[in-house]
């Protein structure tokens, strides 16, 4: 059977359409492939081609255009008639998403893609087309259906499934170069910036996640939803766990010709995957961040199984999904004549082992210490602080590490983090927080504000990387945009500090570490200066005292307080 990429007779539909522009001799120099994406046309094809136009003037030529979204406005679209009867002609090899409603359907007329006008190629159902360059091109048309099969303008589990499996079942697979859907996957903002008014938990495909999680695209386009939107990168490794790979854009796009100017056309050049140098293709930006089709502990959602039913094979325009290697099905796990392993449970955090003394509930709890309480976290002063302002963010609730904070808990510690950033700033300190997951029952992390005159965060780094090696521990710097939860399981012990900066610093414990580490640190010479502090139990005061103390913080921190806010 052919494998993505290699075109034969049974992969062109008719009426046969010309090669898309990719299949052209490779560019000299190793020049990147240039190309245009559009978002939804609507039938402004007079605005959409003019755009094009004046950006080839511009830029100079551009080998094809791609449009995601509504190509079509309406069933009688009067400026497509000029294009489809030969009135006009597109001014470049453009290629087209099929339909996502029922009425704009009767536009496409053979689901496995085909030429609807000269230059002006639909590209079919589903499938992925790879030219002499090496650029692989991976399309999904419509919108998301339970219903099998799918009606004309929709997707289903199915489609999904097989444009994963002709894929992944290729030896070597690292992804795709680009991604092309109309819909929007759900989830794509966790760990990234705000797409602003889009709700992808009511306008987003989960099946759409699943394939851009399993298809790892460097480039991924939709439309839909008029407006533009940028995620921030995202990578698509588990960092320490596994060898770097490449990292996925995510680029929304705008409808054609909209009045609040939002971007609707995005010229690139791409070098395909293949040809470049795997050093530079696996290197992370500085602005990356986790991968938001990836759940806690590294668990893939590509991974997930998406039903599938039976269904005619679809003979795609590029490249026929229904073609598999003809021989022996390998079994999916264990060898002939063994049992498959049995999979057990993930492991349960550990309930407390005694009454809790950090359970807001509990009766342990010195509540004088409170300083501020949210809805599922709260702050208190340190007994025995290094400073009077040292500070424990805590879950109410019971919970031992930052790992297994439920994600609303987890957004609550990080408006309190970010309250206390700003409100140690307007004191004219840093912020240094950190958290160590060993010998402790309840998340308690440690905010130490360091004065700005003391010294840099950079001093701050290098204090925790001298003093770890001097002890022997591996204090490894994490990115900027990753989550603990990407990095460790829930469960293992760790050690974890983070910088006004952004930087982190992450040890993972495996034997024994030194509980005051952070603490001591903190005290040295480099930072605070007081090394005589570095054990909590020679700095207490009496109740009074941190009484008088709690409520001094509890007043200055009040304009910055979440919980007081509107």
């Amino acid at each position: 059977g052919r494998g993505p990429g290699e075109v034969g007779e049974g992969a062109w539909a008719f009426p046969r359409a010309p090669p898309p522009a990719d299949l052209s001799p490779p560019s000299p120099s190793g020049r990147g492939r240039r190309r245009l994406v559009s978002g939804d046309a609507e039938g402004r094809l007079g605005a959409l081609f003019g755009r094009v136009e004046a950006a080839q003037r511009k830029s100079g030529a551009f080998d094809a255009l791609l449009c995601v979204g509504d190509f079509f406005g309406s069933a009688q679209d009067p400026e497509w008639e000029e294009y489809r009867t030969g009135t006009k002609k597109a001014p470049i090899q453009t290629y087209i998403l099929g339909a996502n409603n029922e009425e704009t359907a009767c536009h496409f007329p053979d689901v496995s893609g085909c030429e609807l006008a000269e230059n002006i190629t639909y590209l079919g159902r589903k499938g992925v087309f790879s030219g002499a360059s090496g650029l692989q091109i991976a399309y999904l048309s419509g919108v998301e259906s339970l219903q099998e099969p799918a009606p004309a303008h929709c997707f289903s589990s199915k489609d999904v499934t097989d444009l994963k499996t002709s894929l992944l079942s290729t030896t070597k697979f690292k992804g795709v170069d680009i991604l092309l859907t109309s819909c929007w996957p759900k989830g794509v903002e966790k760990f990234g910036n705000s797409p602003g008014d889009v709700d992808t938990k009511k306008c987003g495909s989960g099946l759409v996640s699943v394939l851009a999680g399993s298809l790892k695209p460097r480039y991924h386009f939709c439309g839909l939803q008029k407006t533009y939107y940028e995620r921030l990168p995202y990578r698509n490794h588990a960092v320490l766990q596994e060898s770097a790979q490449h990292v996925s854009r995510f680029i929304a796009l705008a409808n054609v010709g909209n009045t609040d100017k939002r971007k609707y056309l995005y010229a690139f050049s791409i070098l395909p995957m293949s040809s470049m140098d795997p050093a530079e293709l696996v290197r992370q930006p500085p602005d990356v961040t986790e991968n938001p089709f990836r759940g806690p502990g590294g668990w893939d959602l590509s991974t997930r199984q998406v039903p599938g039913v039976e269904e005619e094979p679809a003979c795609q325009f590029f490249f026929d999904l229904s073609s598999k290697p003809k021989g022996k099905k390998r079994p999916s796990e264990g060898r002939a004549g063994q049992q498959p392993r049995t999979k057990h449970p993930p492991r349960k955090p550990p309930l407390p082992t005694a009454a809790c003394w950090f359970c807001l509930a509990s009766p342990e709890v010195e509540k004088h210490l409170v300083v501020s309480i949210g809805t599922h976290c709260y702050l208190a002063l340190a007994k025995g602080g290094l400073s009077p302002d040292h500070v424990l963010v805590l879950p109410i609730g019971h919970c031992q590490s930052m790992v297994e904070l439920a994600s609303e808990v987890l957004e609550e510690l990080e408006q309190y983090k970010s309250s206390l950033k700003k409100f140690f700033r307007s004191k004219g300190k840093r912020y240094v927080a950190f958290e160590r997951n060993y010998r402790s029952q309840h998340l308690q992390l440690q905010v130490v504000p360091v004065p700005q005159d003391c010294c840099t965060t950079e001093d701050i780094k290098e204090a925790f990387l001298v003093q770890a090696e001097e002890q022997q521990l591996e204090l490894l710097e994490i990115p900027e945009h990753s989550a603990l939860k990407q990095i460790v399981q829930a469960g293992t012990p760790y050690f974890y500090v983070e910088l006004d900066t952004g930087e982190k610093l992450f040890h993972r414990i495996r034997k024994h570490f030194p509980l005051q580490f952070g603490r001591e640190v903190l005290a040295s010479e480099a930072v605070l200066g007081m090394p005589g502090r570095a054990d909590w139990r020679s700095c207490q005061v009496g109740r009074e005292e941190e009484a008088a103390a709690a409520q001094a913080f509890r007043q200055a921190f009040a304009p910055f307080d979440i919980a007081q806010e509107d």
